[in-house]
This record gives structure tokens, C-alpha cells and sequence, in this order.
């Protein structure tokens, strides 16, 4: 009987061991995110190897509100690259990303100035193009994107109708050192 009790009590023990060293790893876990979500509502940049995808989103994020839409598209980018050879593709995510990418294209775009004669400029025109390409892109990822299908239509209103990137006069124009016509 003593024996019996004795293995009752060792089991037990194994068991509380077990569970105090898992109810350790929450703690350690919890305070990690916890100092994740404090970093990130400051609104700095994160810094953290342990989590590429969400350190590149805090700097593209953090560049946008920035105004700085290029290098926010770039790091966007970047992240976008990072989710992908991850070893699970998450198609909401990539929505996401392609989301922002969209938005501070379409930011971009609406933060240039205007031609003498009231016309789009071509960066601009060439960022609204990208824009929609990425917006379009979200949608296909995540067909259930509210924010993606609404900048969508908000873009195709602010859009004109018969805008075409002007056609550029290839003639003399290089190539890294060779001319354009070679053969």
C-alpha cells in the first residue's frame, strides 16, 4: 500500500513539475508580448529578431505615418518577401500587406502636385496604376477586405477616366551603358 503511494505521490510530483515549468514559459511568453505591444503603441520601431515579419511591418508602418511612402512601400515589400518563404503562406496576411502597400501608393500619389495645366503628373499617374494593381491584388488574397474594396472605389473615383501614362520617346534614352537599337 505504501509503495502504491508512493508512485501516486512521484506522479503527482512529475505533474506539478511539469506544470509549474509550463506555467513559467506562459509568463516568459506573456511578458514578451506584453513588451511587443508596448513598443508598438508607443509607435516605435520594433526591434526584435525573434519576429522579422512583425519588426519590417513596424518600420513600413512607422515610415508611412512618417510620409515617407517609398521606402514605406519598400519595407512593406520586404515583409511581403519575409511572409512568402516563410514556411506557411498566410493569403490574409499577404492581403494585408498588399493593402498597405496600396495605401501609401495611393497616398503617395494624392501628395503630389498637379501640373501647370491641372493634369496628373506621371509619378502620380504611375503611383494610382501601382495602387490599384495592389489594392486589386488584396482583394484577390482576401475577398473579404471592406478597407481594400472601399480605397478601391475611393481610388477609381479620384481617378480619371481616360488617364494613360503618356507615351515616352524611347529614342536616345540608355539602357545601363548600351543605346536603345542596338543590335
Amino acid at each position: 500500500m505504501a509503495s502504491r503511494i508512493n508512485i501516486i505521490n512521484g506522479a503527482l510530483a512529475v505533474f506539478l513539475l511539469a506544470g509549474l515549468a509550463g506555467t513559467g514559459y506562459e509568463i516568459y511568453q506573456y511578458r514578451n508580448i506584453q513588451a511587443i505591444n508596448t513598443t508598438l503603441q508607443s509607435g516605435q520601431v520594433l526591434k526584435n529578431d525573434a519576429y522579422p515579419l512583425h519588426a519590417k511591418f513596424s518600420a513600413a508602418y512607422f515610415q508611412g505615418s512618417k510620409e515617407d511612402y517609398k521606402h514605406a512601400v519598400q519595407s512593406y515589400g520586404q515583409a511581403l518577401e519575409i511572409q512568402s518563404k516563410s514556411g506557411i503562406p498566410d493569403a490574409v496576411l499577404q492581403g494585408r500587406v498588399q493593402y498597405n502597400i496600396a495605401t501609401n501608393l495611393f497616398l503617395f500619389g494624392l501628395s503630389r502636385d498637379l501640373n501647370d495645366d491641372g493634369s496628373l503628373k506621371e509619378e502620380t499617374k504611375y503611383s494610382f496604376t501601382q495602387a490599384k494593381a495592389a489594392f486589386e491584388q488584396s482583394l484577390r488574397l482576401n475577398p473579404e477586405d471592406r478597407r481594400a474594396k472601399f480605397n478601391l472605389s475611393l481610388l477609381n473615383s479620384v481617378t480619371p477616366i481616360n488617364m494613360k501614362n503618356a507615351p515616352k520617346d524611347q529614342s536616345g534614352v540608355e539602357l545601363s551603358n548600351l543605346p536603345v537599337g542596338l543590335p
